[in-house]
């Protein structure tokens, strides 16, 4: 990856976090800050912007809302979660849906994979 590509990257990784959706902000400051590990928001990894990362349990959790639901976007989504998964990172995705209507069975699930992993 040249530099300039990853200057971008870095850039929008950055307006992404100054510019997160209700969903995003709610995971990040109800849950995902307090865990006892570091989560980092929108890391760059390779080509990809992660939504929330967290290295020590390579876990990352992406939040999907409707722009994940078209044909382009679910291959989008296809080819990321391949490339991740050959990254040993392993992709935990939750619809706008599920954080606005199942917010504790999320975050369990998150919690499970993040630091019953940590055992």
């Amino acid at each position: 990856m040249n530099e300039f590509h990853n200057t971008k990257l870095r850039t929008n990784a950055q307006n992404l976090r100054k510019q997160m959706t209700k969903e995003e902000r709610h995971l990040w400051y109800t849950f995902l800050k307090t865990l006892p590990v570091t989560i980092n928001r929108q890391k760059v990894v390779g080509v990809y912007i992660l939504d929330f990362y967290c290295a020590s349990a390579h876990v990352a959790i992406e939040l999907d809302g409707t722009q994940h639901y078209t044909e382009e976007g679910h291959e989008y989504d296809k080819d990321r979660d391949h490339y991740l998964k050959n990254q040993g990172i392993t992709v935990l995705r939750y619809s706008n849906y599920e954080i606005n209507n199942h917010f504790e069975a999320v975050c369990e699930d998150i919690w499970n994979h993040i630091i019953g992993c940590e055992k």
